[in-house]
């Protein structure tokens, strides 16, 4: 695996992580939708994961990791439809599908 490919994976790990501390253990909905700066900063880390996960599919189409192109297009509405994102969605990601990124990113990293 190319060093570029690991550095990303990193930075997609890492965003995970703040997102993880960023709710420190408390994963409720009404606290998620009623701090702003909690959203804010955990929809930066989406932008983050999903710039990553582009830029890694641009070097490297065989990493497999499962909704590659689910993350990047969160990450496109994100960034594009600012004014359009659904806080539920954003909410089911870090609940349903957060942990299966980090176990997949952790297990290309080893």
């Amino acid at each position: 695996m190319k060093l570029e490919v690991r550095k990303f994976l990193y930075d997609i790990k890492e965003s995970i992580e703040s997102i993880e501390n960023y709710l420190d253990g408390k994963r409720e909905f009404n606290i998620y939708i009623t701090d702003k700066m909690l959203r804010r900063a955990v929809e930066r880390e989406f932008e983050i994961i999903g710039e990553a996960m582009s830029r890694i599919e641009k070097i490297d189409t065989t990493i497999e990791i499962s909704s590659k192109k689910q993350i990047i297009n969160m990450r496109n509405r994100v960034i594009h439809g600012y004014d359009k994102i659904d806080n539920e969605i954003i909410w089911g990601t870090i609940v349903r599908h957060l942990p299966n990124l980090k176990r997949e990113v952790e297990f290309l990293l080893i």
